[in-house]
């Protein structure tokens, strides 16, 4: 008996499966041709209630055949498929329904036995969108939607997914516009086609549609067309000024000067701007979602924290979508994917967004330099788990461990921190790039060599740590290996690449622009390095510094501030508290909070004032951090 299937066995004697255990193999992916096409409706009219209906049409031969619905979604980098909202599955044969039944060990596998004389299936189902966030992202509102292939589709196992043509028309409710990196075939009213398209490319090409829309071209007459897509709540939302447009049409070009070869054959922005449809950030090769609030351009100055998101969706059509760790690229959506390498796949986008969004114009230098400062302060003094216990590399396993769930003290359990850990990491190897060659080179060099070939293809191109060093020994030869495996292993500060581009990370009372514009977005005040503490809207309590003096002292995530040395709470009243103690060592911050039903004060012996981040210039050496953000 097969491995596999003796495991099933003992489970059903366990367990009383009974003929439920031989489902328990589904058939692997292999590298040949499906045979047909697989036929996808779905009708995306009804918003009153978010659901999104879905036909397919399965082309099959008599006997077993499994269904899958994508579990390991790419981007998540995990098994966050969203199984618990495919609802009324149905499956026919001939014009009459057969049965299906579940994999009882792999939920998200539906199996069927076709009947003698069919040559397909057809398949019914509804994807029950949510509702309110706390069942999910927010995908479809009376004003747009957002609709993603791995959530409207059952697929036939034991293919590769990038062997499985598939057919797609979507209705869309009336008089709505769409973008997509699919490619149009016909039109019927409110129904579009797509053409024909591999099932992986598919998944990688989601739609945004909407009441209020807008195209923009971002690279007028360019052979290789790049347009932003928006939808918003209302008309009003989708004015863009002259200067706003500018510096996204710099954006694309600050990208080709950078990597010198793109891939993708067309590239659409998907952008929503909405106080209804929840915000997101998710790459794809030829194309990205991407959400934030309404007032993105007609509130520009209000939003600087959020203008690296599609600088850092764009980067990913490079570094992610077309080069690609080894242990990340999976046959099919239903094989678990490896994330060994997510410090180069997101640390370093997030990298280049911060740059790029600089280099564009997106934000002035001194917001790129702010937004920097916040970031190395974070792994200074921000993240007291990676001093402690874990490190970069370990935290490229928590797509899987904690999918994003929300933490109690994410600044000691740390979480996805291969993104700015990752980013402070690069930050230090262009500076050492810098420093072995009398600042001939850089990670400039590094991205065109590792990023830029082969213009125009977008197959995925794999790699692996060993190519990563090879490429940076191609552009001036050092123990790369040593240097990389200390940061990602190690449990040290990782700020090193400011010193050697000609700045330090300080500390003052003086909040930055930046920081000033993330306490407005959370209604609060961060006082991190100073009490450690976060403080949300209304006085809840969203992080706590572990061993910090507020820790120290009893505080903790949950509890809610009403006082702060006996008058009602606010974001100046705690800050003047530590201004206070700061002049009168015998002062403490004196806090009552409120915890589930019981209130109690708690003394913060804390004397030093407020802290805030800065970067400084260091006298004397050169300034390369000002020359990375520089426009090419």
């Amino acid at each position: 008996m097969k491995a596999s299937r003796l495991a099933s066995a003992i489970l059903a004697s366990a367990f009383g499966l009974g003929s439920f255990a031989a489902l328990a193999d589904v058939p692997a992916p292999q590298d040949i041709p499906f045979d047909g096409v697989l036929k996808i409706h779905v009708d995306a009219t009804d918003i009153a209630h978010r659901v999104f209906r879905v036909h397919e049409v399965v082309p099959a031969k008599q006997g077993p055949l499994t269904l899958l619905y994508p579990q390991w979604l790419p981007g998540n980098h995990s098994p966050t498929g969203s199984i618990d909202k495919l609802a009324g599955l149905v499956v026919k044969a001939n014009g009459k329904v057969i049965p299906w039944k579940r994999d009882p060990l792999n939920v998200f596998a539906f199996h069927v036995d076709v009947p003698e004389g069919a040559n397909s299936v057809d398949v019914e189902f509804q994807f029950l969108s949510a509702q309110d966030t706390r069942q999910g992202r927010v995908v479809m509102t009376p004003e747009m939607l957002n609709l993603q292939w791995n959530s409207v589709s059952l697929y036939p196992a034991g293919y590769f997914a990038s062997r499985i043509k598939a057919e797609t028309t979507v209705t869309f409710p009336a008089g709505w516009q769409y973008g997509s990196a699919l490619e149009m075939a016909s039109r019927s009213g409110d129904t579009v086609s797509f053409k024909p398209i591999d099932y992986d490319d598919l998944v990688d090409s989601p739609i945004y549609a909407g009441k209020y829309f807008k195209r923009v071209d971002l690279d007028p007459g360019a052979k290789t067309p790049v347009f932003i897509n928006i939808v918003a709540d209302d008309p009003k939302f989708l004015e863009i000024k002259p200067e706003q447009l500018k510096v996204h049409q710099n954006l694309v070009q600050q990208m080709y000067k950078l990597y010198g070869a793109h891939h993708y054959n067309h590239y659409d922005f998907l952008f929503s701007l909405s106080d209804k449809m929840s915000g997101n950030g998710l790459e794809h090769h030829r194309s990205s979602e991407n959400g934030v609030g309404t007032g993105y351009f007609t509130e520009w100055d209000k939003n600087v924290v959020m203008r690296d998101l599609l600088s850092h969706e764009f980067n990913h059509s490079w570094d992610g979508k077309y080069r690609r760790g080894a242990d990340l690229t999976t046959p099919n959506f239903n094989v678990p994917m490896g994330d060994s390498l997510l410090w180069v796949y997101e640390g370093q986008t997030q990298f280049w967004g911060y740059v790029m969004a600089a280099r564009s114009g997106l934000w002035k230098q001194e917001d790129a330099l702010d937004m920097l400062a916040n970031v190395a302060a974070t792994y200074d003094k921000g993240r007291p788990g990676l001093q402690q216990w874990r490190n970069i590399q370990d935290t490229t396993n928590d797509p899987i461990i904690a999918m994003r769930r929300p933490l109690p003290y994410r600044n000691y359990q740390m979480s996805e921190d291969y993104y700015s850990g990752g980013q402070m990491i690069w930050m230090d190897v262009d500076g050492k790039l810098r420093d072995l060659t009398g600042n001939k080179r850089s990670i400039d060099d590094f991205a065109k060599a590792f990023f830029g070939m082969k213009n125009g293809e977008w197959d995925v191109n794999t790699y692996t740590f060993e190519d990563v060093v090879k490429t940076l020994n191609d552009i001036t030869p050092y123990d790369w290996t040593t240097y990389l495996r200390d940061r990602l292993d190690g449990h040290g500060p990782l700020i090193g690449g400011f010193e050697a581009n000609g700045w330090k990370l300080v500390y003052n009372d003086k909040p930055s622009a930046v920081t000033k514009a993330v306490e407005a977005r959370m209604g609060g005040a961060n006082l991190t390095y100073s009490l450690g503490v976060a403080v949300g809207k209304g006085g809840d309590i969203a992080d706590v510094l572990w061993d910090g003096p507020a820790f120290k002292a009893g505080l903790s995530p949950g509890m809610k501030l009403v006082a702060v040395n006996g008058k009602e709470y606010s974001s100046d009243a705690i800050k003047d508290a530590v201004t206070a103690a700061s002049k009168d060592k015998n002062q403490p911050v004196e806090l009552l909070v409120k915890n589930f039903d019981e209130y109690k004060t708690i003394r913060i012996d804390y004397h030093d004032g407020l802290k805030y981040p800065h970067l400084e210039r260091i006298n004397g050496k050169a300034d390369r951090l000002s020359e990375l953000l520089k426009a090419r």
